[in-house]
């Protein structure tokens, strides 16, 4: 998803009181690109900077599975969406801890 900040991102959000994270993800993920995923293994986690707001963000990825056959719909959150193969992720504008999530994922999957 390519957000506001011209950043390439991985959908995600803040979590619900009584919710899990693995059921925020989901959900999450849903919100912003309409596929339903079985949410799976964490693959990172760090704190990211947000220059134009002056905050840092405590950011933890998750690997995930579509559970539904539709292609993933653009949400008013963003600007783009894509679905890219491994080597076009390398030529994208994104947090390198985003990049380090997706080759980790990568590297589980294959």
């Amino acid at each position: 998803m390519k957000n506001e900040r011209e950043e390439w991102e991985l959908p995600g959000g803040r979590i619900e009181i009584g919710e899990t994270p693995e059921d925020c993800v989901a959900r999450e993920v849903f919100e912003e690109t309409q596929w339903k995923v079985a949410t799976g293994p964490i693959l990172d986690s760090w704190m990211y900077y947000i220059d134009e707001v002056e905050r840092h963000v405590f950011i933890v990825t998750y690997g995930c599975r579509p559970i539904s056959e539709t292609e993933p719909v653009l949400s008013h959150e963003h600007k783009e969406i894509g679905l890219f193969s491994q080597p076009e992720v390398n030529a994208l504008t994104m947090p390198a801890g985003y990049r380090r999530s997706i080759s980790a994922w990568h590297r589980l999957t294959t």
